[in-house]
């Protein structure tokens, strides 16, 4: 009986340049036959605890995250010839960067970018997670349905964020709109204006929060909701007064008619029922 072959743990393991990070090289192989994406510190780093420590705090801050825009952490383990890494499911698509150089970016494109990666980024807030600047290296559209990914969402967690760290993300998206919109010249001009808003160089000139962000490309502003609430409210108020005032039909006025009695509260209520 022929023995079976074990199975080789990792395989075709191969560096990724392009989504490099600062501290981090990335990979792309096959764990027990499966693709994944590994992150590990870069080897002039790797014997440093203090960039140990970095990676190991990544791990914990990513690993209970979950959003369909994220890519999602599954293991910390040691891989042959690499190093201590982080596990993530593989992403099969393209980055931005690449899109970019390759001039493919279109009009769907952008459109994720403005739904999808606010999504994300609203989520990474609302988590109150630390990152590094977004940037196309680490944004990834998938194969076939074109779905957008993050691959570098974080490496620490707070309490809170300040207001500085939140319009830095907000700066970082300019950026890159500002970038894809140099390609798609069809592409509608309120996206320019809200790419220049989000690079203004004063913090306080950009949107000061993902909600105003969000309003703005969805072509709404709060301040007129606001006006459609106000005037609803003083359409209810003229109404009550109305209702109230000397003017407003009686609802059981009754008037005598010879032997018997002749009911307007029938006449007035049946003219509204009708």
């Amino acid at each position: 009986m022929a023995e079976t072959k074990p199975v080789e743990k990792w395989t075709e393991l191969e560096l990724l340049p392009e989504w490099t990070e600062p501290y981090y090289d990335v990979y792309t192989g096959k764990k027990f036959g499966k693709w994944v994406m590994l992150k590990t510190l870069k080897p002039e780093y790797k014997d440093d605890p203090r960039f140990q420590a970095m990676i190991e705090k990544e791990f914990d801050v990513r690993y209970n995250l979950a959003h369909p825009g994220i890519v999602m952490i599954n293991d910390f383990e040691d891989v042959p010839g690499i190093g201590r890494s982080i596990i993530t499911d593989d992403v099969y698509g393209k980055s931005l960067r690449k899109l970019l150089d390759g001039k493919e970016v279109t009009m769907d494109h952008v459109n994720r970018l403005c739904t999808q990666m606010i999504d994300a980024m609203d989520y990474i807030q609302t988590n109150h997670i630390i990152h590094f600047p977004l940037r196309p290296e680490t944004i990834i559209f998938t194969e076939n349905i074109g779905n957008l990914k993050l691959i570098d969402v974080g490496f620490d967690q707070r309490d809170r964020l300040t207001a500085a760290e939140a319009t830095d993300d907000i700066l970082s998206f300019g950026r890159i709109l500002s970038q894809v919109l140099q390609q798609v010249p069809d592409a509608p001009a309120y996206l320019r204006r809200i790419a220049d808003k989000c690079c203004s160089p004063e913090p306080k000139d950009r949107y000061r929060t993902i909600h105003q962000l969000r309003m703005a490309l969805a072509h709404r502003s709060d301040n007129k909701f606001y006006v459609i609430i106000i005037v609803f409210l003083l359409a209810m108020i003229g109404l009550l007064l109305w209702f109230n005032s000397s003017k407003a039909p009686k609802a059981a006025d009754t008037v005598a008619a010879g032997d018997g009695q002749e009911t307007i509260s029938y006449h007035v209520t049946s003219q509204y029922v009708s």
